[in-house]
């Protein structure tokens, strides 16, 4: 319990640096942001420049502890104003709320997935080492990690959608046809438009896990206790699944937490290459429009991500290996 919350206690100290210093990055900046962008896109309406102004720091009538404690409800409410580079001027809340859904179902999925299969692939290439899987099972792994995303992404369109027509190529269902609606059809529908950013996605991560999964599996096996099972007679599946694999998954878990954590800023190339309405296309629209009030919400949601997705790695690991309790 101690060792839990003390990470708790790094946890709220990180988020709060992390708000503070989303905060104060726009007000270090020269000039008023908020009155340069209302420049750039007139069609900014009252309310907007109003959102903006308490966003950026603008309004210098207000103190700097008093724009910090607007702020600071806003973070609460999830109120980061309204987009600028949207004709209609979008809620920032809105956009995110419709893109994250998409980038999970995809990124996070297909994360978790390459994880999964690659730890697995990488503790029995490591167990059967010397073998002809573990020979051909590494070098593939190299060349699927050195891969760029957005090459995998446009070979695969060519082979499964240009050549073959087997699978659609671009946005996450048929927009003309379909309505979005929790119905059996749109689901199909959905999962055919996801195969092909997943498999790219998929393709290029999943050697990463093999690696380091393997490397820590030969690292483990040589360990005494692992040599003390195999001389107690124990079966060979639960020499690999509970002494190996169990010790050498720890150090893949950070990783894998920081993989997790990073989900939610979409992956930008396979969302740019399929046209897929994630997170990740839509922090590329942001940086280009300088869309302040949408980077803000992002930024700081991929922040609290990647914090969380550390706090839940450190309680796992706690779990899995009685030691880092007894060090704390």
């Amino acid at each position: 319990m101690r060792a839990i919350g003390r990470r708790l206690a790094f946890f709220v100290v990180t988020v709060w640096a992390a708000v503070t210093l989303n905060f104060l990055l726009p007000r270090l900046m020269p000039g008023n942001p908020a009155e340069a962008l209302l420049a750039q896109y007139p069609h900014i309406t009252p309310q907007a420049f109003h959102a903006l102004t308490t966003l950026l720091g603008g309004g210098k009538h207000q103190s700097l502890i008093v724009q910090y404690g607007e702020y600071w409800k806003r973070v609460a409410t999830l109120n980061f104003g309204i987009s600028i580079t949207t004709s209609f001027g979008t809620p920032v809340r809105t956009m995110v709320m419709n893109a994250l859904p998409w980038t999970l179902g995809l990124v996070g999925v297909t994360t978790i997935f390459a994880f999964v299969l690659g730890t697995f692939i990488g503790l029995v290439s490591a167990w059967r080492r010397g073998t002809w899987l573990d020979n051909i099972l590494p070098p593939m792994a190299v060349i699927g990690f050195a891969l760029p995303y957005f090459w995998v992404g446009l070979l695969l369109v060519y082979i499964f959608s240009v050549t073959l027509g087997w699978l659609p190529y671009e946005n996450a269902y048929n927009i003309i046809t379909d309505v979005p609606a929790w119905n059996l059809t749109f689901m199909v529908d959905v999962l055919r438009h996801a195969i092909l950013p997943g498999m790219t996605i998929i393709i290029t991560q999943i050697g990463l896990w093999i690696l380091f999964m393997r490397n820590n599996t030969i690292t483990v096996l040589a360990e005494d206790y692992v040599r003390m099972a195999r001389a107690k007679g124990l079966k060979p599946w639960r020499v690999m699944w509970a002494y190996a694999g169990r010790n050498a998954i720890l150090p893949n878990l950070t990783g894998f937490a920081m993989a997790l954590g990073f989900v939610v800023s979409g992956a930008i190339l396979v969302e740019y290459v399929f046209n897929y309405p994630g997170l990740g296309g839509l922090l590329l629209r942001a940086v280009e429009g300088l869309d302040y009030p949408l980077m803000q919400a992002l930024f700081l949601l991929i922040t609290l991500a990647v914090l969380f997705s550390l706090l839940f790695c450190d309680v796992l690991t706690a779990i899995l290996d009685p030691r880092t309790r007894e060090s704390s």
